[in-house]
């Protein structure tokens, strides 16, 4: 159930950063809403009747079924984002002394939970595309690589269908680690925030090192978080707004475009396609052959 509430509080918050206002909620719904929180309240006495509620259509972001934990910013300022040069060299020893310096640095590994992971990127050194995320989650920091979860999953099979692999391509992150929320009761982690911009701004030269040694055709901006720490903070108030656009970041083409949790839970073939243009886009951009059965994907019938 846990699970459940949190993957949709999730999608609530993409929906909302994508410039969704409303949602429908049916009465059926809101009832079996209420009686998980009553349930996770522990509450042994019958409920009073609920007041009839009628199916209405609610601001996306007040539809969450329960409240998130308070997603307050880190107490401490963080130090100036770190300069350092990378040693001269080929592609993977300098990507091996740029893995040595993030995972030793010790603002990185403060924010870090015990037992948890400092997240790099991974792929193709030699990638034509390379696909930047926000931040890791709960199945990122315990592997330390990115993408790894649901979100991930379908993001391959997004790049399957470029007639790629995910070892093809480059992913990466605005952030190394996962912002942190006050711990759960079994002393876990329970649901994401959204990087500060301060947070962004630190992790971002060790994206901009990734580039640098990557070396890719064009990026891809994989949500809105991502896209503001790429194009900087207030850039867009929705996503709506400049998606499917090529912008430029560290003198390269920047697709920016929605992330994969997006359709997660909206599976329609409308969801899908908005997508999928996007990504037609980028395959053209790359130079990259599209058949006409790529090209059809997901259009309504």
């Amino acid at each position: 159930m846990r699970n459940s509430i949190q993957a949709l509080s999730d999608e609530l918050r993409r929906l909302k950063e994508a410039g969704v206002k409303t949602l429908p909620v049916s009465e059926a719904s809101v009832k079996a809403l209420a009686a998980a929180v009553r349930r996770r309240a522990g509450a042994s006495a019958p409920a009073a009747p609920a007041p009839a509620i009628r199916p209405a259509r609610v601001a996306a972001a007040k539809a969450s079924p329960a409240p998130e934990p308070a997603a307050a910013e880190p107490k401490a300022s963080l130090p100036p984002p770190p300069a350092f040069e990378l040693p001269a060299g080929d592609k993977p020893s300098r990507w091996a002394a740029l893995g040595d310096r993030v995972r030793g640095d010790p603002t990185c590994l403060a924010h870090v939970r015990p037992g948890k992971k400092i997240v790099l990127g991974v792929g193709n050194l030699d990638a034509k595309i390379m696909f930047v995320g926000e931040a890791p989650g709960a199945d990122e920091e315990i592997q330390g690589e990115p993408f790894v979860g649901a979100a991930g999953q379908l993001l391959n099979r997004m790049i399957a269908g470029m007639g790629l692999s995910r070892g093809d391509v480059y992913i990466g992150n605005i952030m190394n680690w996962r912002p942190e929320l006050p711990l759960g009761p079994g002393g876990t982690q329970v649901g994401n925030r959204p990087p500060t911009p301060e947070e962004m701004a630190y992790c971002l030269p060790y994206l901009r090192a990734q580039i640098d040694i990557v070396s890719p055709a064009l990026l891809v901006a994989l949500g809105a978080t991502a896209a503001q720490g790429l194009l900087g903070a207030g850039t867009f108030k929705a996503l709506g707004e400049i998606r499917g656009q090529w912008r430029e970041f560290q003198g390269r083409p920047l697709m920016i475009t929605y992330h994969p949790s997006y359709i997660l839970r909206n599976q329609s073939n409308r969801s899908k396609r908005v997508i999928w243009e996007d990504f037609l886009k980028v395959m053209e951009r790359a130079g990259l052959a599209i058949s006409g059965k790529q090209r059809g994907y997901f259009l309504e019938k």
